[in-house]
């Protein structure tokens, strides 16, 4: 399913959850969690929404090993003797140069999105939010892993739920859990209805469950995601605005 079908299916759960459940505010930013949330299984996907947004180094990372690779250059060229150290400085030098130049696409993307990952787990342990730093794995690891394989299974819905439970406890935000963990789940449900399906529970079962509606990228596929999002959000309204009047 498209990014866009995925992000409108998200914040209308979000909507759901903020207008149905018992003692949750209705939030916009929990709505907006929710359609970010959405969005999180596909981080193992180059041409994500969520991969370019977060990947906003990604232009950057090629530079940086260029960059490295000058300053070593310059660093042994000026300031390391002659000798075995001065080569293997120029050595490590033209490593980096070459590793940068080498860098394109989904290489890039992946360094990208382990470099933010990674800061935000340094800002977790600057913070003391084991939630954020958690978060920061995540993002790290997942564009590593196979399109639709770790980050679309039950476990991995548990995890970021789980998140979404510490960042409760500890910014004190009733409903971040239901927040995450409803519009990661959507994700999963909205892929159930593809030709591709969805291994929910991969590795204890390397099955994919599926009920085939959609052919994504297809003219009648995108047609079919347009229909689910408005009959969705259709119910979705209903269900609201029937509790609101009760």
């Amino acid at each position: 399913m498209r990014g866009s079908s995925h992000l409108a299916i998200g914040l209308i759960t979000g909507v759901a959850v903020a207008g149905l459940v018992p003692g949750i505010p209705f939030s916009p930013a929990g709505i907006a969690l929710a359609g970010f949330s959405s969005l999180a299984p596909d981080l193992d996907h180059p041409g994500s929404r969520l991969s370019k947004r977060l990947g906003f180094a990604q232009r950057y990372v090629r530079w940086a090993f260029v960059g490295v690779a000058a300053g070593l250059a310059l660093y042994t060229h000026f300031l390391v003797a002659p000798g075995p150290d001065r080569r293997m400085g120029f050595t490590a030098a033209l490593a980096f140069g070459l590793i940068g130049a080498a860098l394109q696409g989904d290489s890039t993307r992946k360094l990208a999105l382990l470099f933010t990952g990674l800061c935000t787990v340094v800002a977790g342990l600057y913070t003391s939010y084991v939630w954020l730093s958690m978060l920061g794995l995540f993002v790290s690891v997942a564009p590593f892993t196979s399109h639709r394989s770790w980050t679309h299974t039950l476990w991995a819905a548990g995890l970021w739920t789980y998140i979404g439970h510490l960042a409760n406890q500890s910014l004190g935000w009733h409903g971040v859990a239901l927040f995450a963990g409803g519009g990661y789940v959507s994700h999963l449900l909205a892929d159930t209805l593809t030709k591709a399906g969805v291994k929910w529970f991969m590795p204890l079962l390397d099955t994919s469950f599926k009920l085939p509606l959609i052919r994504t990228g297809s003219a009648s596929g995108n047609a079919l995601e347009v229909a689910i999002c408005i009959g969705y959000a259709l119910l979705v309204l209903g269900l609201v605005v029937g509790h609101f009047q009760f």
